[in-house]
């Protein structure tokens, strides 16, 4: 019987604060970083399950320590029976009584129970020699349901309707998968929307999004109005009129703030915009919608629990839904947000950028492709082209779109090297010239 010998962790951090990647309204300064986990077993395959919390940077040493709090929980347990059901192996660790005090189901603890799910279901698709996104495709519409809590969810959706719209898919499911990896996944561009950005490097970057084939870009905002009505005009020119620009004021606003910031921002023609006030804020999303309309409201990337889904997508505060690979409950949770999502017949655009996050969601999205919705009509997932040089399995992205992986697991493991040069040690060690970046 093999068993989880080891769960072990590391501290990543890289310093793209100093050329300002990344930087936006109300985070100026981000160092990219991941929480890294993996997953040892003693089976005869060696096959190790590697994921990660993603973070920017100061605080990714307490998301270690949440990762290094279950260990626990998996060490020592057998592999065979994990992953042979991984509803309840989720559910061990999402249900577990003390830790779920901590927030529940929500926080450091939640995310940190998250990469331990993605580690798992990383490790499983490699045992099956499969990507990630195929794994799950293939899957029956009873296994699929079987993964999902549903747990707060019913009055929104019923483990019978989930299994219905994973039904109705199955019957194309072959053929899509086909397609897909005939021509990949659209994606869109945030590469460049930082604030940080000269207005010279903003009109090169919009031009060569367009020239790569990208459907739409993303621009920051939220700092000053009149520095976004320059840089938007900017963007405008470069693109030219009828192409898509979104917004993206990563929570800045107030209500009536976003309100009125989007009126200003209205004769750019802005394709939505994208968390526009606290992310826990169901109705003040939902206000912001009416009040912004015909521009779409889109969120998701700071949405804690599927519960805060339901809620947005119940209350029509959302135009656009955002997950994230690494901030719910892991693949089973973002599962939940998918079939949520197809109930209410709203399209999933996700958050990646960041460190990996790219590699991650993309597997997501591609399932929702073959299993659920079997549409691309209007989805995109984010591009943002930093870091992909650490991971085993890069992401690949040609003329706007993301080709679909082939290789076996999450795509979620970083390169040894990489994570060996670019460990934190603390300030004290970089100071001193040490391995390790980061704020």
């Amino acid at each position: 019987m093999p068993t989880i010998v080891s769960v072990d962790t590391r501290d990543i951090r890289f310093p793209t604060s100093l050329t300002l990647d990344g930087s936006d309204a109300m985070n100026p300064d981000p160092d990219y970083s991941a929480a890294y986990l993996v997953v040892r077993t003693d089976a005869p395959d060696g096959l190790e399950g590697h994921a990660f919390v993603f973070t920017i940077g100061r605080g990714n040493d307490v998301q270690v320590a949440a990762l290094a709090a279950l260990r626990e929980h998996l060490v020592g347990a057998d592999v065979d029976a994990l992953l042979a059901d991984m509803g309840a192996a989720s559910r061990r660790l999402v249900h577990d009584s003390q830790l779920r005090w901590l927030g529940p189901e929500k926080g450091v603890m939640h995310m940190a129970i998250g990469a331990a799910v993605n580690a798992l279901w990383d490790l499983r698709a490699k045992r099956a020699g499969e990507p990630l996104w195929r794994h799950l495709a293939f899957l029956s519409p009873e296994e699929l349901v079987s993964l999902v809590d549903f747990r707060y969810l019913t009055d929104a959706i019923t483990p019978e309707e989930a299994l219905a719209i994973l039904r109705a898919a199955e019957p194309g499911r072959a053929e899509r998968a086909a397609h897909l990896e005939a021509v990949g996944y659209p994606a869109y561009t945030t590469t460049p929307g930082w604030l940080g950005y000269s207005d010279e490097k903003l009109d090169r970057l919009c031009r060569e999004a367009v020239a790569d084939g990208y459907p739409q870009i993303k621009l920051k905002v939220g700092a000053d109005l009149d520095d976004d009505r320059r840089r938007l005009a900017i963007a405008r020119n470069a693109v030219g009129p009828g192409y898509p620009i979104a917004v993206d004021a990563n929570q800045r606003w107030d209500v009536a703030d976003a309100i009125a910031w989007m009126t200003a921002l209205a004769e750019f023609e802005p394709a939505w915009i994208e968390e526009p006030t606290s992310p826990d804020d169901i109705l003040g999303h939902a206000a912001i919608a009416r009040g912004v309309a015909p521009v779409r409201v889109a969120t998701g990337e700071h949405v804690q629990n599927r519960v805060v889904f339901k809620q947005l997508l119940q209350a029509g505060a959302m135009d656009v839904m955002q997950i994230d690979a690494t901030r719910v409950g892991g693949v089973n949770e973002n599962l939940a947000n998918l079939l949520l999502a197809a109930k209410f017949g709203v399209r999933v655009c996700p958050h990646a950028g960041g460190v990996g996050l790219c590699e991650a969601v993309q597997h997501l999205s591609m399932f929702d492709y073959v299993a659920v919705t079997g549409t691309m009509e209007g989805r995109m997932i984010e591009y943002v082209d930093h870091l992909h040089e650490h991971f085993v399995t890069p992401v690949v992205v040609q003329q706007g779109r993301y080709l679909a992986p082939t290789a076996p697991g999450a795509g979620t493991e970083m390169l040894a090297a990489s994570i060996d040069a670019n460990e934190w040690h603390g300030r004290a060690a970089v100071a001193a010239g040490g391995i390790g970046a980061g704020a």
